[in-house]
């Protein structure tokens, strides 16, 4: 099996588990339709499938953990439809669709979007209350989780997203700050709470950490750089939409050259954290963190 036939099938079963997650639960239909019209979307899953790997990297059982990993997927898929917003950045396209507000309205997508990360911290829970994992494991991940969401991480760092747009001058700094937020936090809780679901060693946990903090910028720059390069169809979101809003990105500051060899070094440095494990989950790792600086969309 290939790297991309094998991201398929982690994907896909994520995607099995979302296309039900958010049934029975009494949801309005339009509201339902709205929440799933993005969860159900596509995308790469990535941040659920690094939850499972490093999970089962480190001994643990994915069936267990996949309800907190498609907890992941709906506070990303929140925090994109909100993003899209008329308040934000005002896209019309996501995914290769219309954004969620341009589908339905701007009221419903706000309430989608809330809907997605209330249900989050029920499907967390679900992982002790009916899969079995160590309540004590659920709730430490779930601190990380909601840190890493919130104010102090993904959040803030699209507040300050908001600050830096149209400014003149942002240092390189600045930048790599708001991306570790905006970006990074919740990548880097993929890995750490894979880790800590699985009931891993500490040792094991700082390296899950340090793994998606790494992977978690070259992901940001690769994006940065398929804005440049990327064309609208195959990213499925507006290309070139970074420079129409003036954002400061990696490559208006160091260049595309330079740019894409910083990604490199950073993946580099991301596959130092898995030298000391062996097996499938493993080379699985490794092969993701390579994908992430030599995707196309």
């Amino acid at each position: 099996m290939s790297f991309k036939e094998n991201l398929g099938r982690r994907a896909a079963e994520v995607e099995a588990y979302l296309a039900g997650c958010l049934r029975d639960r009494g949801i309005p239909p339009r509201l339902l339709a709205s929440m799933e019209y993005s969860l159900l979307a596509g995308g790469k899953r990535l941040r659920p499938v690094l939850v499972l790997a490093w999970n089962g990297l480190l001994g643990g059982d994915a069936d267990k953990a996949m309800p907190f990993a498609a907890s992941m997927e709906c506070i990303h898929t929140y925090s994109l439809i909100h993003d899209d917003l008329p308040a934000m950045d005002d896209d019309d396209l996501r995914r290769g669709r219309p954004s969620n507000h341009k589908q339905f309205d701007e009221a419903t997508a706000i309430l989608a979007g809330d809907g997605l990360l209330t249900e989050a911290f029920v499907l967390m829970t679900e992982s002790s209350l009916t899969r079995g994992l160590p309540p004590g494991h659920v709730l430490r991940a779930i601190s990380v989780l909601a840190r890493a969401a919130g104010s102090g991480g993904m959040v803030g760092g699209q507040a300050v997203d908001m600050e830096l747009t149209g400014r003149v001058g942002v240092p390189l700094a600045e930048l790599k700050k708001m991306h570790a937020l905006k970006t990074g936090a919740l990548l880097t809780a993929a890995c750490e709470c894979g880790a800590i679901l699985a009931g891993a060693e500490e040792v094991d946990i700082d390296n899950a950490r340090r793994f998606g903090r790494k992977i978690g910028v070259a992901f940001q720059i690769v994006d940065d750089i398929l804005d440049v390069v990327g064309d609208t169809k195959t990213l499925g979101k507006p290309a070139g939409s970074d420079e129409a809003m003036g954002k400061t990105t990696y490559p208006s500051l160091l260049g595309l050259d330079k740019s894409k060899t910083l990604a490199r070094e950073y993946v580099d440095e991301a596959l130092t954290n898995l030298s000391g494990y062996f097996g499938g989950e493993q080379e699985f790792l490794w092969q993701l963190a390579r994908y992430i600086v030599d995707r196309v969309y």
